[in-house]
């Protein structure tokens, strides 16, 4: 009895079920979470890109300043993106690899996330910094944060090339990433792009 009864679950009308492949065909999905996070600093990236780019070239106080504390609350959830990933990374650990790249290959790709996360912390606090040297209090819905630094003239010329020196490198890291995402995507034709995607399903 024990027998068959092993072996009626196994077959369906007579037939035999085929088996269930349970093994794992690659490097399990990034946290959701993760993965939306991601995404909403892409976006508020570009928007805070696009309004102080806006800004330049529109006149109007009112709108001016309406543009530039957008710029400014961009930035900010960007910083405040960037611990929270920070914290989510630290707690997961590190992820195994998608696809076979040569060690000098992941070396790259490590060195690379690396200094986009060192940037998404450096250039919003810049920013912050600069505002507060030109002698302009920051806010953060509705909130008023305390000072970086003192209002100072020639601090706030220096802390203006070092914010717009950081943007064009964090443009060239971003532009690298986008391409080592594609290249992995249509190349390799592994996962790592799909692994980053909103709305795919666990593995």
């Amino acid at each position: 009895m024990e027998w068959q009864n092993k072996t009626s679950s196994a077959t369906d009308n007579g037939q035999a079920r085929a088996p269930v492949d349970v093994r794992d065909d690659g490097p399990p999905a990034r946290p959701r979470t993760l993965v939306a996070m991601h995404w909403l600093t892409a976006l508020f990236l570009a928007l805070a890109v696009t309004l102080i780019l806006v800004r330049d070239e529109v006149d109007g106080r009112a709108l001016r300043m309406w543009l530039l504390e957008g710029h400014r609350h961009f930035g900010l959830l960007v910083l405040l993106l960037f611990f929270m990933r920070a914290a989510l990374r630290f707690r997961s650990g590190k992820w195994p690899t998608e696809g076979n790249t040569s060690p000098l290959i992941r070396f790259a790709a490590g060195s690379t996330h690396l200094a986009l996360y060192a940037l998404l912390l450096v250039q919003p606090l810049l920013g912050w910094a600069l505002s507060n040297a030109q002698g302009k209090p920051v806010h953060f819905f509705g909130l008023t944060l305390p000072a970086l630094v003192a209002s100072d003239e020639d601090l706030a010329d220096n802390l203006t090339d070092w914010h717009q020196g950081v943007a064009w490198v964090l443009l060239a890291l971003i532009t690298l990433h986008v391409a080592a995402a594609l290249w992995h995507h249509f190349v390799l034709r592994d996962r790592t792009l799909r692994l980053m995607l909103p709305g795919r399903r666990r593995s």
